[in-house]
């Protein structure tokens, strides 16, 4: 068994994939690469199956007809053999240095009889059109270097979120879940990271900057014109994740849990959020009524959620519709866009 597998998505990916995955072969013969060319109609193919000849036993090349992003990560889900699992997205690239820090640390675990759950570390956003870039990092909101419950998580500040390119899950926890990302859906990476949680016991925070996250580009999915194109499928991922959070077996596993139920509301409120000020931004009858849809959707799967919800400062201003207030929550959402380097 591999220590650790890496998934590789990639649909049209022949003008960058080859960096991404020179920056992955550092990890060895202990890493499994999996390419996972999702219907490609470029060179992709014949890249992917190239790198796997050139590296046998380390990367393997997955073809498939086209099923999104989300359909990629369940087929490397699949076909996973590694003791942990990761997503590196093919116009990213991971940091040497800190790639070996996470393997000595999951290496380390791997014989533990209470093994690992998830393994976070921090991510840069590197901003294509700026000369500068930003590190995600936890280390006011977790333990570091140490495993520790949620009990043990301090309150991440509203912006501060575990994203997809801060983990690593232990893959049999992964299939235990039973996660199944939906096709053809962008911004299935939020459920990637929200629902599998109730079933991370034992989590380890490393401080290192291992995933360099390339935004700017135009016509990549989190560019704030293409998710305006896009909010149905935003708005169909929150409603994935309201019924997630809602559904009684979650709770029940959520348990007592406090820290971890509060920040999986948190979760859900920003991306709520996120839904209601892009329906802002856009200003048309049919998004703002996406928007309206999505808090009633919220509404009739749990009203008391609903309602503290609505009640929170976030809530308020996302139901408003007199021009005075809407034009203060758009440019908070520009504060929030040069902050943290969301495009």
């Amino acid at each position: 068994m591999k220590l650790l597998s890496i998934a590789v998505p990639c649909y049209n990916s022949e003008a960058y994939m080859e960096n991404c995955i020179r920056s992955l072969l550092v990890g060895g013969d202990e890493v499994e690469i999996l390419i996972v060319d999702d219907g490609s109609k470029d060179r992709t193919a014949e890249i992917a199956d190239r790198l796997e000849a050139q590296h046998p036993g380390v990367i393997r090349a997955i073809h498939q007809p086209n099923k999104g992003h989300g359909g990629a990560v369940n087929t490397g889900i699949e076909n996973a053999t590694g003791l942990y699992f990761k997503v590196v997205d093919s116009d990213d690239k991971v940091r040497a240095g800190a790639y070996k820090s996470i393997l000595d640390v999951l290496r380390n675990f791997s014989g533990d009889e209470e093994p690992l759950d998830l393994l976070i570390s921090n991510f840069v956003y590197n901003k294509e059109d700026q000369n500068r870039h930003s590190v995600m990092e936890y280390r006011h909101c977790l333990p570091v270097g140490r495993v520790f419950s949620w009990d043990e998580a301090n309150r991440f500040p509203i912006g501060k979120y575990i994203l997809m390119h801060s983990v690593i899950f232990r893959t049999q926890m992964l299939r235990e879940s039973g996660l199944k990302l939906p096709e053809h859906t962008f911004y299935v990476d939020n459920i990637y990271v929200f629902n599998p949680l109730p079933y991370v016991q034992r989590m380890y925070y490393l401080d290192v900057d291992f995933y360099y996250y390339f935004i700017g580009r135009e016509d990549q999915s989190v560019h704030e014109d293409v998710m305006i194109k896009r909010l149905d499928q935003q708005a169909r991922v929150n409603r994935i994740m309201i019924d997630h959070f809602t559904d009684p077996s979650c709770q029940e596993m959520i348990g007592d849990r406090r820290h971890l139920r509060q920040y999986m509301f948190n979760y859900l409120e920003i991306i709520t959020t996120v839904t209601s000020v892009l329906a802002l931004r856009s200003g048309t009858p049919e998004h703002l009524q996406l928007r309206d849809e999505t808090w009633e959707y919220l509404r009739g799967k749990d009203e008391a959620l609903y309602k503290k919800m609505r009640r929170r400062i976030l809530g308020r201003a996302m139901n408003v519709n007199r021009r005075l207030p809407r034009m203060i929550v758009i440019s908070a959402y520009k504060a929030a866009q040069r902050i943290f380097n969301f495009s």
